[in-house]
């Protein structure tokens, strides 16, 4: 991890592309923007974590959720998937 001492007005920037600046200190709460392009999320690290264990909980009741593929199908008659898309003629 680096460490950097910073006061407030100045900043660090991350690959060239995000600036995280040194807004101001509150008491022992330092106040920090961020610039990042669009596409770069920013989260608090608690709100990252939610949404990574949303995330994780969404697939894993996904999985459960698909049908087993050892279930054995019923063959199709041959024939039957042609007939069935097949459109009468018009006379």
């Amino acid at each position: 991890m680096l460490i950097l001492s910073r006061k407030p007005g100045e900043s660090i920037i991350i690959d060239g592309r995000i600036t995280v600046k040194i807004m101001r200190l509150e008491g022992d709460v330092v106040k920090v923007g961020i610039e990042a392009p669009i596409h770069v999320p920013v989260h608090r690290q608690e709100v990252y974590e939610e949404i990574q264990r949303n995330n994780q909980e969404a697939l894993t009741q996904t999985v459960a959720k698909l049908p087993s593929l050892t279930a054995k199908a019923k063959p199709t008659p041959p024939g039957a998937a042609a007939a069935k898309n097949s459109l009468p003629h018009a006379r």
